[in-house]
Formats: structure tokens, C-alpha cells, sequence
């Protein structure tokens, strides 16, 4: 099978069988980087693929396996809207996983989408620069991926592909008329593990077009030291 990029691809047979493994993913993630270092931080991805897991994370069997009060949770992108607004990326994952979980309200750093974006993405770089420290390491981010092959709020054409050194920026999406806060490809290439969770079938066109080498946001994303892992359904999986 190819590698979409050199990564490690599983497929399955539907979107349910894909939340569930993306569940048992996350909790296993978390363990390993609890033992190791006693506490988990992981960037989530907003998106409507990701709410079947984080509300399976939320439900007692998947819940009770997670030590919540050493997990870390952040975002890897945030619309510029205030977090109760119905777009917010807090506001979806807060609704069907923070809610419902012992997690310390110290231990959810969101981005501050409400704010001014160019100061919203400073306090967020430096709040991330606090907790992860100088070599800026995530135990796992979890991604999903546009029909147009963007990433977090990485878009094709946009000036954040380019960064090179900040972790977080504005990025402006013309197509949207809007701005986004995004982390950035070197602080996604840092994690230990980055994971992306793929459903449908507008999403086989641009994981072919990533496998022929098209320079599509999310076929940019390669940890320099880390794992990546494809979690797809079968109606993503080009093949």
C-alpha cells in the first residue's frame, strides 16, 4: 500500500470503525507519554470527523483509561470567533469531550479566537513556549484534512506555509475571507507523533494527488524525529 508521504496507513471499514480506533489510539498515546514523562500533551483538531472520537473519549470505557488530571490539551488551528460561538473549535470539542471529563481547567489552553489575531497567535506561541519548553514537542497532534488538501488552518496558496520558525501565526484565507490562528509545519513536524484522522470520499482525490507528489498542505506534514499515522475509512483510501 502506498505511503502517502512516508507514513504508517490504516484503513477501516467505515467512520464508526475509524472513531473507535482513533479513540484507542489517543488512549494508548496517552499512557506511553504519561509513563515516559508524566503528562501528555496533545493538540486536537477541530472539524467534524474528530467529534465521534472525542465523544467516545468522553464515554466511560474510554474515559476511565485516560489519567486525565496529567493530559494537556490544545488545538492545532482556531477560528477568529469568540469561544461559545457555534464555529469555535473550543466550543465543538468543549461540548462533547471537556465537559464530560475530570480534566483541570489549568490543563485546557485554548486559543484566544475572540482577540485580535495577530496578538492571538503571539499568546498562544508563548503560551506554548511555557509549557512545552525549547524544543516545543507535542505527544501527539491530531489532524484532519480539507477536500482541498489543507491542514489545521494551513490552506493551499496561504503565507503560513511558508513560517519557518514561529510555532503559531494568523493566517488569512482568502477563499473564506477570514482569518485563522494556526500552528505552523515546524511545530507540527516536532511532535513525537502526528496523527491524522480521514473520512470520506471527497477525501481520496487529494490523498492521490499527495501521493504523486502534489505539495498539498497536509503532504507536508512529516515529523523530523516523530511518527506519522493515517487513521482513514475506507471511502477516503485512494487504493
Amino acid at each position: 500500500m502506498s505511503d502517502w508521504r512516508n507514513g504508517e496507513i490504516k484503513v477501516y471499514a467505515d467512520a464508526d470503525t475509524l472513531a473507535q480506533a482513533a479513540a484507542g489510539h489517543f488512549v494508548a498515546q496517552a499512557a506511553e507519554a504519561i509513563a515516559a514523562r508524566d503528562r501528555f500533551v496533545v493538540a486536537l483538531s477541530g472539524g467534524a470527523t474528530p467529534r465521534a472520537t472525542y465523544a467516545l473519549l468522553a464515554s466511560w470505557s474510554y474515559a476511565t483509561r485516560v489519567d486525565w488530571l496529567r493530559v494537556h490539551i490544545l488545538w492545532g488551528d482556531e477560528r477568529c470567533v469568540s469561544p461559545d460561538h457555534r464555529n469555535s473549535n473550543y466550543r465543538s470539542v468543549h461540548q462533547v469531550l471537556l465537559s464530560k471529563i475530570p480534566i483541570p481547567t489549568v490543563n485546557v489552553h485554548r486559543i484566544r479566537g475572540e482577540t485580535e489575531p495577530s496578538w492571538a497567535a503571539m499568546a498562544y506561541e508563548s503560551e506554548l513556549e511555557t509549557l512545552l519548553g525549547s524544543d516545543g514537542r507535542f505527544d501527539l497532534v491530531l489532524l484532519g484534512m480539507g477536500d482541498d488538501g489543507h491542514t489545521a488552518s494551513l490552506f493551499p496558496g496561504t503565507v503560513a506555509l511558508e513560517e519557518q520558525t514561529r510555532w503559531v501565526v494568523e493566517n488569512y484565507v482568502e477563499k473564506l475571507n477570514a482569518w485563522r490562528i494556526t500552528l505552523t509545519l515546524p511545530i507540527i513536524n516536532a511532535a513525537r507523533q502526528v496523527t491524522f484522522l480521514v473520512s470520506g470520499t471527497p477525501k481520496a482525490e487529494p490523498l492521490a494527488r499527495i501521493q504523486a507528489g502534489e505539495p498539498l498542505p497536509a503532504g507536508l506534514v512529516r515529523p523530523t524525529e516523530g511518527k506519522l499515522t493515517w487513521l482513514v475509512d475506507q471511502q477516503a483510501n485512494p487504493e
